[in-house]
């Protein structure tokens, strides 16, 4: 009994709660990210996501282990692929680069939206709760969290290099030869992207495509209630 008092007597209670935040936010951009892609297939026709029940916000469906704790460490990561038939679409290539776009697109939205919610609770709990609060401040952090892991899972996810959603982005221009060549190398494509992530190769120029877009989409969140906040003052 004495250890196991001792063991919670030194367990850091704030550095826990501090990680289920980032891993709770880090399931909400994958999550979000992977049922976009699948919505988007949908819509243009194609079920194969929805058969085989991908079309869900339940983490467990979408989460591909080593890719969220990629996410964790480095701040880039990836889901299990939502499973596309290209066959399906009017247009292959066309319709393969809107489902691929989508996931993306998927993390700016909510990370705008996030940004957004963060920055109106700020603005009410000015004047409603002067002195804060505990439970808010970790869900005004689980907010920031989410759109800072969101925006860089979709500049990350906009490279165009096999298996990423750029690629097929960027093949939906190609002429088809080229294109479903460079399909093949997604495996491969996988390895060399997570060496890269490693060695730190990356970490700049994702780093500064991150800031700049964050930083555009906290600054158009924020000003309608600063702006609102100037007036009241």
């Amino acid at each position: 009994m004495g250890s196991f008092t001792e063991f919670f007597r030194h367990l850091d209670l704030d550095g826990l709660l501090w990680l289920v935040v980032q891993a709770l936010a880090v399931l909400i951009c994958l999550t979000v990210h992977e049922t976009c892609h699948g919505l988007a297939a949908l819509a243009l026709g194609d079920p194969t996501a929805k058969r085989a029940h991908r079309l869900s916000l339940n983490p467990l469906r979408h989460i591909d282990p080593f890719g969220a704790v990629m996410m964790l460490t480095v701040g880039f990561g990836w889901a299990r692929p939502v499973p596309v038939d290209m066959r399906y679409f009017k247009h292959s290539k066309s319709g393969m680069a809107l489902t691929a776009l989508a996931g993306p697109a998927s993390n700016m939205v909510l990370a705008y939206a996030a940004l957004l919610l963060r920055a109106a609770l700020t603005a009410v709990s000015y004047y409603a709760m002067p002195g804060g609060s505990g439970a808010l401040d970790w869900f005004l952090d689980l907010l920031l969290i989410t759109a800072t892991l969101s925006v860089g899972l979709g500049i990350f996810n906009l490279i165009p290099f096999p298996p990423l959603d750029g690629a097929k982005i960027v093949g939906g221009l190609l002429p088809d030869r080229a294109y479903y060549g460079i399909m093949r190398y997604e495996r491969m494509g996988t390895i060399v992207l997570m060496l890269l992530l490693w060695s730190g190769v990356m970490d700049g120029p994702l780093d500064a495509a991150r800031s700049w877009v964050f930083d555009l989409l906290f600054r158009s969140s924020s000003f309608p209630f600063y702006w609102l906040q100037s007036l009241l003052a």
